[in-house]
């Protein structure tokens, strides 16, 4: 499976939200390893092209989306003492059944992504600086049994070197 990243603009109250979409591919040519982890603590210990379905909630990569939709398997990983251009910061999987379209795909990610921003920064989306960003299934993807929405924090002034968790920007 692969993941298509997309920027576009959902809603007045989340102006320049960076949303990132998941696709299907089929079979792949080259299956991507997982992120390179510490045994004991599951942190990422150094960068590497880790397959987009490896990513745990607090791992940090250093790729940010940009306007052009952009089909990956892969996403380039660092430890997040390393600067980084976004983190994860929740994930959550959408209910079984069939395929609720993509708007309502699409909606489940922005509202549950803005939700849970103000838990991790410690201030609401609409008081920060920071911008946010969501990995969610397509119907390919859903096909393939992809159900996972996983949402991203990255600051519009660039990469940043350690944690956004508590940051309050």
């Amino acid at each position: 499976m692969m993941r298509t990243f997309t920027t576009r603009v959902v809603t007045p109250v989340l102006l320049a939200v960076a949303l990132v979409g998941v696709s299907g591919c089929g079979i792949l040519d080259q299956a991507a390893e997982p992120a390179v982890r510490d045994e004991t603590s599951g942190e990422i210990t150094e960068s590497s092209e880790a397959d987009v379905f490896s990513l745990k909630v607090g791992d940090c990569l250093d790729q940010q989306a940009d306007d052009e939709a952009t089909e990956v398997s892969s996403v380039p990983t660092v430890p997040c003492a390393e600067p980084h251009d976004s983190e994860a910061y929740a994930a959550t999987d959408l209910p079984e059944g069939d395929f609720p379209g993509d708007q309502s795909v699409t909606d489940s990610a922005d509202t549950f992504c803005y939700d849970e921003f103000a838990t991790f920064i410690g201030l609401s989306y609409d008081e920060s600086s920071l911008d946010l960003a969501s990995f969610y299934p397509t119907q390919e993807s859903w096909a393939e049994g992809d159900r996972e929405i996983m949402c991203f924090v990255s600051s519009p002034d660039g990469p940043v070197t350690g944690t956004l968790a508590a940051s309050a920007r």
